[in-house]
């Protein structure tokens, strides 16, 4: 299932880098280089662009419901615990690590016990 979606998600997101390029701006975008004049004829004189407006706002919806979705099946909540509940749980059960004893440098084992 994660596989499939990452694959969808791919694939949404160069579809809609795509049509964002296709869009034209002031300084006619790569629509025309397409065939500018060929786009207006199939759909018309303003046809194209709101077209390619739809299928952006439709990609950008879809992109985000995969975005949402992959996060939910990546990450499936498993009784996860937090390092600070852990912390708090070995804490209250007595379960720490023990230190070692600390001791002055140069000095034996003999000389730190104090004998």
């Amino acid at each position: 299932m994660y596989g499939i979606l990452v694959v969808v998600h791919i694939f949404v997101s160069l579809t809609l880098v795509i049509t964002i390029l296709m869009q034209s701006s002031k300084g006619g975008g790569l629509a025309g280089a397409f065939g500018g004049a060929g786009t207006s004829a199939v759909f018309g004189g303003r046809g194209a662009a709101s077209f390619l407006q739809k299928t952006t706002v439709g990609l950008v919806g879809a992109f985000m419901v995969i975005a949402i979705m992959i996060s939910f099946a990546s990450n499936p909540d498993k009784g996860s615990v937090s390092l600070i509940q852990e912390a708090a749980k070995e804490q209250t059960t007595g379960q720490g690590a023990s230190l070692p004893t600390p001791s002055a440098p140069g000095l034996t084992d003999d000389q730190n016990s104090g004998n």
